[in-house]
């Protein structure tokens, strides 16, 4: 496995010393989780071929490079990942890969404004996508990252950008409303891993998650009979599986929950480390948070 590893790592590290491939007369471009693949086709467009390297329900967090990953990354002219730790497995790639080339989504964020965990391997919490004023900056992130990279296309790249923002800025305020909805003592989300504090923290949502920042740690028999107690205590109405994390977690605390004879729900499945699936309405940033919030409300009231 570590000499895998090694192999693959050398094949990547190789990209500085080539020359830019084009197709079609344009770059080649690269992301990793979907979030980003959809932000990045949202200014791109047209003017960049453009290949996500997960798809649908793949967790960021445990994903191994594939051959057809390292064929792409060795073509690729720019790679757009999140950074931060979330692709685990991918980590000690882009960090050997020192150029131009790897651009991590989460430079666009200030340090300073993340939340902190010393659980997680860059002691912030990676799943910045939930805080929609983040995602925002990212949008003019890439802009900019991309208008460096094709001067010929700044003028569509800005254009695109200022576009999706204005839909960004619109989907703030439509969760806000929705939000709204929901009295202050219900807000309580409880989740498969803790993917949603940046969204708690935006819109007022006290979040638990039972297996901590990162799918890699499992839950003990402790942390469930633990939540499970919570649970009771805050009456709560429903808990909720992840589309990228197994459900097993989820029902062994409803099973916790229904051992001390009180019931609990499963209100639903929520898309955290990864969209819908492509071509529908989940598949998209917006959608999927719309698709959440809606799902968390209506399960929460």
């Amino acid at each position: 496995m570590k000499k895998q590893f090694i192999i693959l790592l050398l094949s990547i590290i190789c990209i500085s010393c080539k020359e830019e491939k084009k197709t079609n007369g344009k770059l080649n471009v690269v992301t990793t989780t979907t979030m980003i693949t959809d932000l990045v086709q949202n200014i791109g467009g047209e003017h960049i071929n453009l290949q996500g390297l997960m798809g649908s329900g793949v967790d960021p967090h445990l994903y191994k490079a594939s051959e057809g990953d390292v064929t792409k990354l060795s073509n690729a002219d720019i790679i757009f990942y999140n950074g931060l730790h979330l692709e685990g497995k991918l980590v000690e790639v882009f960090e050997k890969m020192k150029n131009k080339k790897t651009i991590a989504i989460s430079d666009a964020i200030d340090e300073s404004t993340l939340i902190g965990s010393d659980y997680f391997a860059s002691n912030y919490d990676p799943h910045i996508w939930f805080d929609v004023d983040y995602w925002i900056q990212a949008t003019q992130f890439v802009v900019n990252k991309l208008s460096e990279a094709i001067p010929d296309q700044k003028i569509a790249f800005e254009t695109n950008g200022a576009n999706y923002i204005k839909k960004l800025q619109t989907l703030k305020v439509k969760i806000k409303n929705i939000i709204e909805t929901l009295p202050q003592e219900k807000r309580i989300l409880v989740t498969a891993h803790d993917a949603f504090n940046y969204f708690g923290k935006a819109f007022g949502f006290e979040v638990v998650g039972l297996q901590g920042l990162s799918t890699a740690t499992e839950a003990g028999v402790q942390d469930v009979q633990k939540l499970a107690a919570f649970i009771i205590e805050k009456k709560l109405k429903a808990i909720f599986v992840e589309s990228s994390v197994p459900k097993r977690t989820i029902e062994a605390l409803q099973a916790a929950v229904k051992s001390k004879n009180h019931d609990v729900v499963i209100g639903g499945t929520l898309y955290s480390d990864a969209l819908g699936n492509a071509g529908t309405i989940e598949g998209t940033y917006i959608g999927m948070f719309e698709y959440n919030v809606n799902t968390i409300v209506n399960a929460l009231k």
